[in-house]
């Protein structure tokens, strides 16, 4: 699944990297904006989401699903 710059995504499941602080913002609005590509290791790529509230962070393609 390839997701674009401007794609609406919501976030499907949260990794153990992410503060709790992070995983209570994203409950309240699961679904941001792909602003950016992020090389996360040698071989994968993720996405950083911009959420409504300016809040943004980084996530792996397969905890993001196309938004509705």
């Amino acid at each position: 699944m390839a997701m674009e710059i401007g794609q609406k995504v919501k976030v499907r499941r949260i990794r153990d990297r992410v503060s709790a602080k992070t995983v209570n913002q994203i409950k309240k609005n699961p679904v941001g904006t792909v602003a950016d590509y992020k090389m996360v290791d040698g071989s994968g790529v993720g996405c950083v989401v911009k959420f409504d509230n300016g809040f943004a962070t980084w996530f792996f393609e397969d905890e993001l699903e196309p938004a509705e």
